[in-house]
């Protein structure tokens, strides 16, 4: 599922502020860089002003002035400064007193001394005395509106976070959902609902409250629960559970009433929860108790449900990956009243999601789109998105202007195996052993009647692995039966069968082996009934302590029945071992064939697995060129 070019609708954010503005609108910059060029215009002429004249006391000057030393000189009334010149030519300057003695006026009034009264503005000359207290009002003024601001804020932290996608430009709809047209389906009523209310007032028919979408993470949920307000043409009120969250208590309640309140104003409209387990799981669970503000968030969107009628024409949607853990109160009807199951893409949708996702970027002509569809069972729709990514990451990486098929083979094992580690050495030694190793798993592969074909077989170190040798399911399963499990587990045990055939001793190259295949026999005896010993009973995983439900991982079964399963888990385990030893065994010319070409190529493509075993077989072994030429074309790249 995707939506590779949906343009977004608007989107508008509650209680949002930027905080790169003042109250008015003004950005704080302009401000600051008005205050500071005021500043600068009337403080730093006065700094750097320079007068003339060289300066002497006032009491110097008087004692020349009264020896007829002074030629002229100006007495400036506005800020007390007498500047002139000596007899003998130097200029000087001296500062009055605020309030000369008579006698000192009298004198130089005898002595021709200029009085001047410079006209000067009244402003500018009480500014010095305003300016400071100017700076201490806006100052205090600022800090008031930056506290109000914050008091603002807490005051309203029990306001909804919810994003609200208005109807203004076209939103997401259905055909902007790859696949899943059962889903699309199923939820077209709440659409029609949405859409055309009063056919469904006529006829009094009730459409569900809630809907929960389940499904497995990237299958595209939240994507869709959007499409559905997009065909309505409502709105969309979008909200994680984690929104609800604070540390103050009461708030997650308080923020729900205030989601539903604004989706009533709004007359139609579609409330969505993303990832509602956060908040919604059972109430009174895990160790110590239960949530206290988690329960209170829950309890108060369960009264608001009910507190709506479907015809107000507010519908709630949400999204989980975990319904089991939700609390049966939000399960019941008349509220998430119907689940709707997103599962993982199916061969057709796996398709289509590649054609969205493949839309805008430059493809080659020899890129199968089936084909690489084949190859991806089991991804998710954001799977695929990240699949068709990274394929055209290593086009751009080898320089070309096309995506072509080989990137996606090297995309896929990427995501499949890990990075190439081309750079690790190995000994031969070590490299002889990965080379039987992984030849033992593809011949079991290749042989046997229900096992997956094998697609690729490289000794180049992946990820975690030393070597990998990948299989393509010839078709999606969705049940599987004891053949197909038990062949799976030789194909599991070929690996360290072949290093005990050929070198008589096993290593710890089958570590992961081990644990797979212990682990699926384990579930055959204990969930699957595929045990004649233990018979038709089942006894699954055991309950999380963090649901409440246990305090301890406990068992309902007895020790002697857990002695049979453990016995029946061994017998599985040696059987499949034997099974894969005979097969070694008879093929071990396919074996060594393989492992040699291994360690001349690295890296074996299923169809030269296929004609190896039967070349190795010669014509006289009719099965195996049977089973061979029924693989003849092995369905494309796989997930193992």
């Amino acid at each position: 599922m995707s939506n590779d070019s949906t343009p977004s609708p608007k989107r508008t954010d509650e209680g949002s502020s930027d905080g790169s503005s003042s109250s008015s609108g003004i950005p704080r910059w302009v401000i600051w860089a008005a205050l500071g060029g005021f500043l600068f215009i009337i403080v730093l002429p006065g700094l750097f002003a320079q007068e003339p004249g060289e300066p002497v006391s006032y009491g110097t000057f008087m004692d020349r002035l009264d020896a007829g030393e002074v030629e002229d000189a100006v007495f400036d009334n506005g800020n007390l400064r007498i500047t002139g010149t000596f007899e003998d030519g130097t200029e000087f300057r001296t500062t009055a007193p605020v309030t000369p003695p008579d006698d000192d006026v009298e004198l130089m009034r005898e002595q021709g001394v200029e009085f001047e009264t410079p006209d000067t503005n009244a402003l500018l000359a009480m500014l010095p005395f305003f300016l400071p207290i100017m700076l201490l009002i806006a100052f205090f003024i600022w800090m008031q509106r930056r506290a109000s601001s914050q008091m603002g804020g807490i005051m309203s932290i029990g306001r909804s976070k919810a994003k609200t996608y208005s109807t203004e430009r076209p939103g997401t709809t259905f055909d902007d959902v790859a696949g899943y047209e059962g889903v699309k389906t199923e939820i077209t009523e709440v659409v029609d609902f949405l859409k055309y209310p009063e056919r469904f007032a006529e006829i009094g028919a009730r459409v569900p409250k809630g809907i929960l979408l389940v499904g497995p993470p990237g299958t595209g949920k939240t994507l869709i629960a959007r499409a559905v307000a997009g065909e309505a043409g409502v709105p969309f009120l979008s909200v994680t559970g984690s929104d609800f969250m604070e540390m103050f208590v009461g708030v997650g309640a308080s923020r729900v009433r205030d989601l539903f309140q604004s989706a009533r104003k709004m007359g139609r409209a579609i409330i969505f929860v993303d990832e509602i387990d956060s908040i919604g799981r059972k109430r009174g669970a895990g160790l110590g108790g239960g949530h206290d503000e988690r329960e209170q968030t829950l309890n108060q969107m369960l009264a608001e449900m009910d507190g709506f009628e479907v015809t107000t024409g507010i519908v709630m949607m949400a999204a989980t990956n975990r319904p089991d853990i939700l609390d049966p109160a939000l399960l019941r009807p008349g509220r998430f009243d119907r689940q709707v199951v997103v599962p993982l893409p199916e061969l057709e949708d796996r398709r289509e999601i590649l054609e969205v996702h493949a839309r805008h970027k430059q493809m080659a002509p020899d890129v199968d789109i089936d084909l690489v569809a084949r190859g991806t069972p089991g991804m998710s729709g954001a799977d695929i998105a990240n699949l068709v990514n990274e394929a055209a990451l290593y086009a751009v990486r080898e320089g070309c202007t096309e995506v072509h098929m080989r990137h996606f083979d090297l995309a896929r094992d990427r995501i499949i195996m890990g990075q190439k580690r081309e750079t690790m050495a190995l000994s031969d030694t070590e490299k002889e052993a990965i080379a039987y190793h992984e030849a033992g798993h593809a011949i079991c592969a290749a042989v046997l009647p229900t096992a997956d074909p094998v697609h690729k077989v490289t000794i180049i170190p992946s990820g975690m692995a030393l070597g990998v040798t990948q299989q393509l399911p010839s078709e999606d399963r969705h049940i599987y039966r004891q053949d197909y499990i038990e062949d799976s587990l030789v194909v599991r045990m070929g690996g360290r069968v072949a290093e005990e055939l050929v070198f008589g001793v096993v290593s710890t190259g089958a570590n992961n082996d081990l644990v797979g295949a212990t682990e699926l026999a384990r579930k055959m005896v204990r969930e699957w009934g595929m045990s004649r010993r233990v018979g038709p009973m089942a006894w699954g995983s055991q309950g999380q302590v963090f649901l409440g439900e246990d305090l301890m991982h406990t068992r309902d079964y007895s020790d002697d029945t857990a002695r049979v399963i453990d016995e029946e888990v061994e017998r599985i385990l040696r059987e499949q071992e034997d099974r894969c030893r005979e097969v070694l065994t008879e093929h071990r010319n396919a074996l060594d064939l393989l492992a040699r070409a291994l360690l001349e190529h690295e890296t074996v493509d299923g169809a030269e697995v296929n004609r190896l075993v039967e070349y190795a077989a010669g014509p006289a072994e009719r099965p195996v060129a049977e089973t061979l030429a029924h693989r003849a074309s092995p369905p494309p790249p796989p997930l193992n």
